[in-house]
């Protein structure tokens, strides 16, 4: 049960919300009377100005103005469209932590209770504010080397931000609970568990180490990339509160007349971008989850940078496969091949038919071969796919939705650059490459050798299994002798009952090691 504060506070963002005009609906077809009078109330509430804005722009005013909280619940909506429906997190992806910084005393306080030195005994200099953002700000500062002055980016988490954030979290618990148990609609999106995802998610965040961490995992994956590179940490001013990295010395790749002029080619810098992210998803299962203009940067010889690893995605092997298979079908029009992987992965419940369902993928993808590159839309792609998943009885996979947010964020990034940039283009020789290596005949010589391997292991496991069948039987004997006693008829089940364990567990090895062999030529052949 909430507390009597969760519901004033709830109570508070609602007025904001109906106040920036968000409940205002074009139609009111079909709406039960008692809700009419909500949003009739709703509209008196409105300010007039809001009227011009479209709903995305409308919901971004109003949890702009509740706080960062919020905006932190509207930046992860906008990675749910099975929820909120495309148009809105269209609006919410839209969304950026534009907040006033906490100024530099604060700062200061909050490295030295981290680091318990002082910010003058860590930094040789230490500069105000250089930018802020819902959970932290970044300052500018030096240290000092051996090899001279190095420039470092200081990420100071928000004081309080945790507390904030709690209080703001039981009220998002009290409205899940409430659609819950009043709107059975609701259910199938499962609001609490989507509270609760946002709460481990916004946890992760807001400890720095543990984003420390994912940057030193995305700089081991990518030590070897020439296209692609992240900053260095400093660890031993790095806190639970704090971050201490290099300071990125490279050009914004909003800055599209900066490009021009460092004589950049957008076109190339656009396909890199796409590539760089389908290789960390599809090579690793890690990537970055929030690669928007704003935490990419490029080096004056075309290298891309990435900041900002506080939201990282993770995807499974059998995923990957999945999501190579399923672009590359669309990219080669073999609707049912991609039809066949919806459900060999289980995306699909079995009772529906492969053949509609390929159907159904068509109407997704002829269109999109049917125009030429710059309409083509990755975007556009997802939104139709997400209208088939309820046809379908396909469940949420949120692991999969962060990848494919994360997609329409970097297509996004990569027209900016490009407007005739061509996703499905750029997006085949990684997924061919990844393919050949993972399901091709090198891949399948070497599964089979690892068959073949595990084989062998078992086979060298027989003697020690017959032994252990041995010892087992002698140790029923001493038992029988020493510890308890059982009349002649009860020793001959035992005894009779112990060799059919020892002969099935003899002919269930040998089972497996044939159908194992079979399958290892399978592969190979």
């Amino acid at each position: 049960m909430a507390k009597p504060t969760a519901y004033l506070r709830l109570l508070k963002a609602v007025f904001t919300l109906a106040r920036e005009g968000v409940f205002s609906v074009p139609s009111r077809t079909d709406v039960p009377k008692d809700v009419a009078v909500l949003l009739w109330i709703a509209d008196r509430i409105a300010r007039p100005e809001s009227e011009v804005l479209d709903r995305g722009e409308r919901l971004n005013a109003a949890l702009d103005k509740l706080g960062p909280s919020y905006i932190k619940l509207g930046q992860f909506l906008a990675t749910r469209p099975d929820i909120v429906g495309n148009d809105i997190a269209k609006g919410l992806g839209a969304l950026r932590d534009d907040v006033p910084a906490f100024g530099s005393e604060a700062a200061r306080e909050i490295i030295r209770n981290n680091l318990n030195r002082d910010v003058e005994k860590l930094y040789s200099s230490f500069s105000e504010p250089v930018a802020a953002a819902s959970i932290a700000q970044v300052h500018k500062a030096t240290i000092t080397t051996p090899d001279g002055e190095r420039e470092m980016a200081v990420k100071v988490l928000r004081p309080n931000v945790r507390a904030r954030f709690q209080r703001d979290l039981e009220s998002f618990y009290a409205v899940a609970h409430l659609a819950e148990r009043f709107i059975p609609s609701t259910l199938r999106l499962r609001p609490v568990a989507v509270v609760d995802t946002l709460a481990r998610s916004v946890v992760m965040e807001m400890d720095l180490r543990l984003e420390a961490a994912a940057l030193s995992e995305m700089a081991d994956q990518s030590a070897d990339d020439p296209l692609f590179s992240v900053p260095k940490i400093d660890w031993s001013r790095t806190g639970r509160d704090v971050l201490t990295i290099d300071w990125v010395d490279g050009l914004k790749l909003t800055e599209i007349e900066a490009l021009d002029a460092a004589g950049l080619d957008r076109k190339k810098l656009a396909t890199d971008l796409i590539q760089v992210f389908l290789r960390h998803a599809l090579e690793h299962g890690f990537f970055h989850a929030d690669m928007h203009q704003g935490n990419l940067f490029v080096h004056p010889d075309g290298t891309i940078i990435a900041i900002d690893f506080g939201i990282m995605g993770r995807i499974g092997p059998k995923e990957r496969q999945f999501l190579a298979e399923i672009l590359y079908g669309f990219v080669k029009r073999d609707y049912l091949r991609v039809a066949q992987v919806h459900f060999e992965a289980g995306y699909v419940p079995a009772h529906h038919s492969i053949e509609d369902f390929a159907q159904a993928l068509r109407a997704v993808g002829e269109p999109i071969h049917g125009q030429s590159a710059d309409d083509i839309s990755m975007a556009s792609l997802l939104g139709l796919l997400f209208e088939i998943t309820e046809l379908f009885d396909m469940e949420t996979r949120t692991e999969l939705i962060m990848l494919q947010k994360t997609m329409v964020v970097v297509e996004g990034v990569s027209r900016s650059l490009d407007d005739g940039f061509d996703m499905w283009q750029a997006a085949e020789p990684v997924l061919r490459e990844w393919l050949t290596a993972h399901l091709g005949p090198g891949a399948k010589l070497e599964q089979a050798v690892k068959g073949v391997s595990s084989i062998g292991r078992l086979m060298q496991e027989l003697p020690e299994l017959a032994e252990r069948a041995s010892r087992m039987s002698r140790e029923l004997d001493g038992a029988i002798e020493s510890g308890f006693r059982l009349d002649k008829e009860s020793i001959a089940l035992l005894a009779r009952k112990q060799a059919e364990q020892n002969r099935y567990a003899r002919y269930a090895v040998t089972t497996l090691a044939v159908l194992g062999s079979l399958l290892a030529l399978d592969h190979l052949f």
